[in-house]
């Protein structure tokens, strides 16, 4: 059994990295999505598009030294502590951003990134998910799939519909969906993973896993590709992601959330804060926006309805 020194050691330096390494990789994709053309809504060649940029290509190695580090986080550290740390990688992104634009950071944004990580991490330690089971029969996958397909067409049909911010938020939600489900589609996989390489590569999950793991890959390319700033779109990414990974496996693996009514409060209130914390980001972008570009080229962008001077 690992003792609290290796943990603290260990998992704490480890979660911490690995954040620092998933903010600078969502830093670097903005950066390199935005500079795409940006017409229309999804592109669905946007990643072929991007593999052509050394920088964005050089965000995938910086992703996956976060994933090693995530990995070592999660075998030496308890989920509850390890989690917390993980969704930290919002405020490194506000940080990085500001560093490639040698600017900064948004102190604004700070705050709203901030309200995003302190809401997620105590509804997490509030709700306290417990373990449930590890199979879905083929009736109860129906109505999955289509109550999600439903939720994933609404946000790509609002996505075209409006552009601004609700285009990022929207792609952003839908980039949350299918990491969310990828997610599900994983602890199932593995699952069949006891009965055999072979009896997880033929069965449904692994299947699925193949198509709504880069699926949520290529609308979280388009929704930094929309937005003025990595913030609001990977906020609404790392709180929709758990919060569908946790609906999947309490309406459908038998999954359960503390019943505790002082909880049951907490987690609400959690909920409103990561809300708060979204609408802050989404409304300060638009301004963080204008004052790098008016750090380049030396002349002030028009006010925006609802900014304080002071804040700019």
């Amino acid at each position: 059994m690992i003792g609290a020194p290796v943990v603290l050691a260990i998992a704490v330096p480890a979660a911490i990295a690995a954040a620092a390494s998933f903010g600078l990789t969502a830093a670097l994709q903005q950066r390199e999505a935005r500079a795409t053309d940006r017409r229309g809504a999804v592109r669905w060649g946007l990643v072929t598009e991007l593999a052509r940029r050394p920088m964005w290509l050089g965000s995938l190695v910086v992703n996956g030294l976060g994933i090693v580090l995530q990995w070592i986080a999660w075998s030496t550290g308890p989920l509850a502590l390890v989690q917390p740390l993980l969704v930290t990688g919002l405020l490194f992104a506000v940080v990085f951003a500001g560093w490639l634009d040698r600017l900064r950071p948004d102190r604004v944004a700070l705050f709203g990134a901030g309200l995003c990580v302190l809401g997620l991490a105590a509804f997490l330690l509030f709700a306290r998910p417990s373990p449930g089971r590890d199979r879905l029969t083929l009736g109860e996958v129906v109505p999955l799939a289509g109550g999600l397909t439903l939720v994933l067409a609404s946000c790509l049909y609002t996505a075209v519909r409006h552009p601004g911010r609700l285009r990022v938020l929207a792609l952003a939600g839908a980039t949350g969906v299918c990491y969310g489900v990828a997610a599900g589609l994983a602890k199932l996989a593995a699952d069949d993973l006891r009965r055999g390489v072979g009896a997880m590569l033929t069965d449904w999950p692994f299947l699925l896993l193949l198509v709504c793991g880069p699926l949520g890959f290529l609308l979280n390319q388009n929704a930094f590709r929309a937005g003025v700033a990595p913030a609001p779109a990977l906020s609404v990414i790392v709180l929709v992601d758990p919060l569908v990974s946790i609906g999947i496996g309490t309406l459908w693996l038998g999954e359960s959330l503390s019943a505790d009514p002082g909880e049951v409060v907490g987690q609400v209130f959690a909920l409103g804060v990561m809300a708060t914390g979204v609408g802050v980001l989404s409304r300060r972008a638009p301004q963080v926006a204008r004052d790098r570009r008016s750090s380049r080229t030396g002349k002030r962008g028009p006010p925006v309805s609802g900014v304080r001077k002071s804040d700019r």
